[in-house]
């Protein structure tokens, strides 16, 4: 009897070492940081969604005053719904699927470019900058920019803290043994077109 309970502590006792000594070499880590990326993802698409939600009302609004500009209020509203569909088509392993990473990118990247046109053509109109509605979508518009900029740097953060630790010893080991699915991040990038988007001026 007391063999056997003797054995029965040492066992217990061997899988409390066990499990301190997985929980101190960083076996939670990957996974920890997963959600992080997970979290910093869904920040990213709760902006950009953000944004689309403002269009319809800037378009309807400039298109008041703007009737003539008729070309560039159609490439607002086709980036827009290019940029919707691709959202809502978004495959679940989006952030570590290159192909679709990049077509959520550009189609993103073409909603900002059709914005920043559209920004330019109300600088013509000088009734459109004071209409206290427009001025409201402008400042809504911009902060809204700011916020995706700021999601947009913590997402990088997030995949950078994973990456390196998916990528670096004893973390590749640990994900190699207990984690084999999970897969390096994508992360944005900026392509020549959209660094050479024209200025805005507010």
């Amino acid at each position: 009897m007391f063999r056997s309970s003797a054995r029965w502590i040492a066992a217990a006792g061997a899988a409390l070492f066990l499990a301190f000594g997985l929980s101190g070499c960083g076996i939670n880590t990957i996974p920890t940081q997963d959600e992080q990326v997970k979290a910093a993802w869904s920040q990213v698409l709760n902006e950009y969604q953000r944004r689309s939600d403002l269009v319809p009302n800037l378009v309807a609004t400039v298109k008041g005053y703007a009737k003539q500009e008729q070309t560039v209020l159609t490439q607002v509203i086709q980036a827009r719904a290019k940029a919707t569909q691709t959202t809502v088509n978004l495959p679940s392993d989006v952030t570590s699927n290159p192909e679709a990473f990049k077509a959520f990118e550009q189609s993103q990247a073409g909603l900002g470019q059709a914005l920043g046109r559209l920004m330019v053509v109300s600088e013509r109109y000088p009734d459109l900058k004071s209409n206290q509605n427009f001025m409201a979508l402008q400042s809504q518009l911009e902060g809204t920019e700011n916020r995706i900029t700021v999601a947009r740097k913590d997402y990088i953060d997030a995949v950078q803290t994973y990456n390196t630790t998916l990528r670096t010893i004893p973390q590749r080991w640990i994900a190699a043994i207990f984690y084999p699915s999970m897969k390096v991040k994508e992360t944005f990038t900026i392509s020549e077109q959209a660094q050479q988007a024209p200025h805005v001026q507010f």
